[in-house]
């Protein structure tokens, strides 16, 4: 993993490195400031700022979202990243509907003007001309702004392969599967490198809601990337070499740079719960590790059904679960399980991957989870919600065979014993076991000096400090 104290360790030694002319480069970073997106983006910034000490990084998003990003501890030793705020898209006075997307749409409807001026802002401040603009893929309009500036475009895809290609071919599946009322039946067997899918697998806007704003944003995405000096993504080349080779053909140049947990630098979780040392306890593949990311927390009737299914299944667990559990599990599970399970608001999901002691992880297969698995050699078990998740769920299953979805991606008792004993005490859970061991070896490998995504890494570099 790229910790945080190799990376002080790497900087310093690269500071006074000059090359001619660089004191002139100036990138502009354009961040998306909601999911997860804009930390990846961050991180992988801070790597190549690093490498390259006498140019200027202008990294740009809303203030709430700076405040966060940059009150760490990185900012005392990459002296040539500065942040300037971009307004978050919302009048003066607004008073929130209660709709959670209102304000990301907002902000997207506004988003073009908006970062232009802090462009421009940045441009002053500094002195210089923007000669490379970084950004996150969804910021189809920095197409048309590089050109202007005459300067290269640099967009990182932080989700997997197989998603991006979806919103590549939008049209064409538009095209074969369009009309109203198809998101459930209707099935997807056209698309190279895929299993067969049904329209829900894809993500939202592909084919429902196409005229929103994050579906619109998605669509001209997938159009404007073909114009890109290169696309950055965080995945590694033998992940799915088919579909790699389907999204590399309709770019300029595609760079594997990850899985960015080892790639990029990573600040160290605390383990104040001792996590780590509850499973020095326990044997090998023995333990149930559950986590549902930062942003989703499945109904109260799915908990329960989770909940039962652990006291059902007798196997250890442990739960990162937001809140308070006397109050989001069933009454009396937390007493019951008190010596079966450790239950905590947040946990070392890393470290805690990489323990001999994981047999399994439940999550909602974000990709970045996915990834860690992967890197952690461990077979999840799926419970999608949105965005590529769905469609990452479906792959784990039918083409990597490292997990398996729960019945109609909703949490049941049944369904979620059948799949918790599948893989933690079946012939096919040690299937899965094994091959999610080779990807975690292809994983390694490609992040080796000599390998695919450390070369990546170095082209990736020259392109933006070049």
């Amino acid at each position: 993993m790229y910790t945080l104290a190799r990376f002080k360790n790497w900087v310093s030694t690269r500071r006074g490195v000059h090359a001619p002319n660089v004191d002139k480069l100036h990138v502009a970073v354009l961040a998306f400031p909601f999911g997860t997106h804009a930390a990846p983006l961050l991180s992988l910034v801070r790597r190549i700022a690093g490498e390259a000490p006498n140019i200027t990084f202008s990294f740009l998003s809303t203030r709430k979202l700076n405040a966060t990003l940059f009150s760490g501890p990185y900012d005392e030793f990459i002296p040539n990243i500065k942040h300037y705020s971009v307004h978050d898209g919302l009048p003066e006075g607004y008073v929130p509907s209660g709709n959670p997307q209102e304000p990301v749409f907002m902000f997207i409807n506004a988003m073009p003007e908006m970062y232009k001026r802090a462009m421009d802002e940045a441009v002053a401040d500094t002195g210089k001309n923007i000669t490379c603009l970084v950004t996150d893929a969804f910021y189809w309009f920095a197409a048309d702004l590089a050109q202007k500036m005459h300067a290269k475009w640099v967009p990182l895809w932080t989700a997997g392969p197989h998603s991006l290609l979806t919103h590549v071919y939008t049209d064409l599946i538009r095209e074969r599967i369009g009309g109203t009322n198809v998101r459930d039946a209707q099935k997807v067997d056209f698309l190279p490198g895929f299993p067969e899918l049904k329209a829900c697998d894809l993500p939202e806007g592909v084919i429902d809601d196409t005229d929103g704003p994050f579906a619109t944003m998605l669509h001209k995405m997938g159009l404007e990337l073909p114009r890109a000096t290169a696309i950055a993504i965080n995945s590694f080349e033998t992940v799915h070499t088919r579909i790699e080779n389907e999204v590399g053909s309709n770019f300029k140049l595609l760079l594997n740079v990850g899985p960015f947990i080892l790639t990029t630098p990573q600040n160290l979780i605390s383990d104040e719960h001792g996590c780590l040392e509850w499973l020095n306890k326990h044997e090998n593949a023995s333990v149930v590790y559950i986590s549902f990311g930062s942003s989703v927390t499945p109904p109260p009737h799915e908990l329960a059904a989770l909940a039962e299914s652990l006291e059902e299944c007798g196997f250890p667990f442990i739960w990162a679960l937001r809140g308070d559990p006397k109050e989001k599990l069933p009454e009396g599970f937390t007493e019951r399980t008190r010596t079966q399970g450790k239950i905590v608001a947040w946990a070392p999901q890393m470290e805690i991957l990489k323990h001999s002691a994981i047999g399994v992880c439940l999550t909602h297969s974000g990709w970045n989870s996915v990834l860690d698995c992967i890197v952690g050699g461990v077979p999840i078990i799926s419970r999608p919600f949105f965005g590529d998740q769905r469609l990452n769920s479906r792959m784990l299953e039918s083409i990597w065979d490292i997990g398996v979805g729960v019945d109609h991606g909703v949490l049941t008792k049944e369904s979620t014993v059948n799949a918790l004993k599948l893989i933690m005490s079946s012939e096919k859970g040690m299937v899965m076991r094994q091959n999610v061991a080779k990807l975690q070896e292809s994983a390694l490998q490609a992040v080796e000096q000599n390998g695919s995504s450390a070369k990546n890494f170095l082209t990736l570099i020259q392109i933006v400090t070049s």
